[in-house]
This record gives structure tokens, C-alpha cells and sequence, in this order.
């Protein structure tokens, strides 16, 4: 599947999910740096700078693998994190995402995670994901939306190297 044949925005009850913008670098920056995202995120660095808000939205968000939204509340529009799909070859698409930390505990993850399923799983039947093992709330998101964790792993490679790895599959159907 190509990732980018659909970028449209998807609703959900609170919730719009689309494309991530340059003028979106100052919030993605204010909640993307803390520690305590950081520490649960393979893929986000710390500190967090706007350079590399820039550079996520810029490259990453482009990059023909990727399918990225910015997730916002639909009544404000306010971002309150990201969440997206890398495709490679072979394998199932990999679901990420994250909030910011003034939106954690009020079910805007779950709900993300299920609008992109909703929107993705016809063409796409088998979703993966992969959540640091100790990481109870997003090990629940996963699992209220449907995932089966199929087993954990201690990380090999990358930032949390040495860390206990839950991988997850979701099956449509």
C-alpha cells in the first residue's frame, strides 16, 4: 500500500486527525519536550527543540513510509500529540503515537488509535505496534482498541536499548 494514498483527515467524536503543518512546530515542541514523553518514545529525542519540529514535520511526515497525523480536538483545534503509521515492506504497517502530557487520562489516545483503525484497516488488515513493556497506559490504549500482545522482547538497538519491548498486533475482522 502506498502510505500517502490517503491523507485525508479522519473524525471522531473529539478528535480530528490530519496532516501535521509547519505552523504546528510550536505545539508539537511545547508537549514533545518532556522528560516523561521521552522516556516511554523511541523515537523522540530529548530536549525536544523546534528545529526538530521542524524537521519531523519537514522530513519525516513526507517520507513515502510514513502516514502521520496530528491528533486535535475537534470543538477547539487545539494539537494535543501525534499519531501515524510506517509501512515497510513485508511487514504490517507499525502504529505510534503520542499525547502531551496535559491530555494523558482523558481517552483521546484510545480514541485516535481506534478513528486511524477505523480509517486504515480495510486496506490494511494487520496493524503492529511496539510499546516499552512498563508503559501500563499505553499497553491499555492498545488493548481497549483490540490489540493482542503476542509478546515482549528485551530492545536490541536504538534509544531504549536493554529496555523490556511489548509487541502488539491488532487483526481487523
Amino acid at each position: 500500500m502506498d502510505a500517502k494514498a490517503d491523507i485525508t483527515p479522519i473524525v471522531s467524536d473529539r478528535l480530528v486527525l490530519r496532516p501535521p503543518v509547519l505552523d504546528d512546530a510550536p505545539d508539537i515542541t511545547r508537549l514533545a519536550n518532556n522528560e516523561k514523553l521521552h522516556a516511554v518514545l523511541a523515537r523522540v529525542p530529548y530536549p525536544y527543540t523546534e528545529a526538530d519540529a521542524v524537521d519531523f514535520i519537514t522530513n519525516v511526515v513526507s517520507a513515502p513510509n510514513e502516514r502521520i497525523y496530528a491528533i486535535t480536538l475537534a470543538r477547539t483545534g487545539a494539537l494535543v500529540g501525534v499519531i501515524g503509521l510506517t509501512f515497510a515492506d513485508g511487514k504490517p504497517p507499525e502504529l505510534g503515537y503520542w499525547l502531551g502530557e496535559p491530555y494523558w487520562g482523558n481517552g483521546y489516545a484510545t480514541e485516535a488509535v481506534n478513528a486511524i483503525l477505523g480509517a486504515v484497516t480495510a486496506s490494511e488488515p494487520v496493524i503492529a505496534a511496539r510499546v516499552i513493556a512498563t508503559n501500563r497506559a499505553s499497553c491499555a490504549v492498545l488493548e481497549k482498541a483490540g490489540f493482542v500482545l503476542t509478546g515482549e522482547a528485551i530492545d536490541d538497538c536504538g534509544p531504549h536499548k536493554g529496555v523490556m519491548v511489548a509487541d502488539y498486533r491488532y487483526e481487523a475482522g
